[in-house]
């Protein structure tokens, strides 16, 4: 039996793993970053747009507040505005993986393939036989589910911020938990897609090794609070999420065991 705490550490190990498969490859970083600045543009451009236009918005959208008196209808419209700006700033960081992962599928699923040899005991790497538009409109439509139990899970910890106590102090963690969970479905889909496990079935997986996967995805998920440092991370986390799906699938990786690391979920 797996020990939990041993299986946090475990999955904490494999972020780590995965960034250094980066360093040691760096012409495939290069090309792993292209995704994540793409969709760093995006996102900021959306958040100087709301930043700088929110106001208006929330006042187009509470014409009934129009005839408020003062301070009232300030507090009020800037109470929401606030609002509708930490709600962006929370989809950006649940959802900066999967549009990033969308964006970069064609190069994650060949830096995913690479690992795959690398630590592989034939040197080879599943395929999924699909053509690429097949795969993206699959990644697009699993994105798409995940982004709406992301979306669930957001409103219902936002609703639970405003209690006394556990909204300031239990509610952030599990927040973050919940993050890092949706965060490694993402990262594992590129390699668990190309074996052609579907979301259902991959979700399953996950939820068999929670602690693993808080290991590995908590931690990620923290960092991506850090302004562009998601962008920088994400080569590496996509390299340690296709290590991880080995592990969760129980293929070997001989070429890890040869350099004197143990490849076994528990690490006895």
């Amino acid at each position: 039996m797996v020990c939990p705490m041993r299986d946090l550490g475990t999955g904490f190990g494999y972020l780590l793993k995965g960034q250094r498969w980066m360093a040691r490859h760096g012409r495939q970083y290069g090309f792993g970053l292209i995704p994540g600045l793409i969709t760093l543009v995006l996102y900021v451009a959306v958040l100087v747009a709301l930043a700088m236009w929110g106001g208006d918005f929330v006042s187009w959208a509470t014409p009934f507040a129009d005839d408020w008196s003062s301070p009232w209808q300030g507090l009020f419209r800037g109470f929401l505005t606030a609002v509708l700006f930490v709600l962006a700033l929370l989809l950006s960081v649940l959802t900066f993986t999967a549009v990033t992962l969308l964006i970069g599928q064609p190069f994650y699923e060949t830096l995913s393939e690479k690992v795959d040899r690398d630590v592989s005991p034939d040197g080879t790497a599943p395929e999924s036989g699909l053509p690429l538009w097949r795969e993206l409109w699959i990644s697009a439509r699993d994105s798409l589910r995940i982004l709406v139990r992301a979306l669930l899970w957001g409103v219902l910890l936002f609703a639970l911020g405003f209690l006394p106590f556990i909204g300031q102090t239990v509610i952030p963690v599990i927040g973050f938990f919940v993050t890092g969970f949706f965060l490694t479905e993402e990262l594992t889909a590129v390699a668990l897609q190309r074996r052609g496990i579907d979301l259902r079935a991959r979700l399953t997986l996950l939820r068999s090794r929670k602690t693993l996967i808080w290991g590995f995805g908590t931690p990620l998920g923290l960092s991506f609070l850090i302004p562009f440092v998601a962008v920088f991370l994400m080569p590496g986390a996509v390299a340690g999420a296709t290590m991880m799906a080995r592990d969760l699938l129980g293929e070997e990786t001989e070429r890890e065991l040869q350099e004197g690391e143990d490849p076994s979920p528990s690490g006895v």
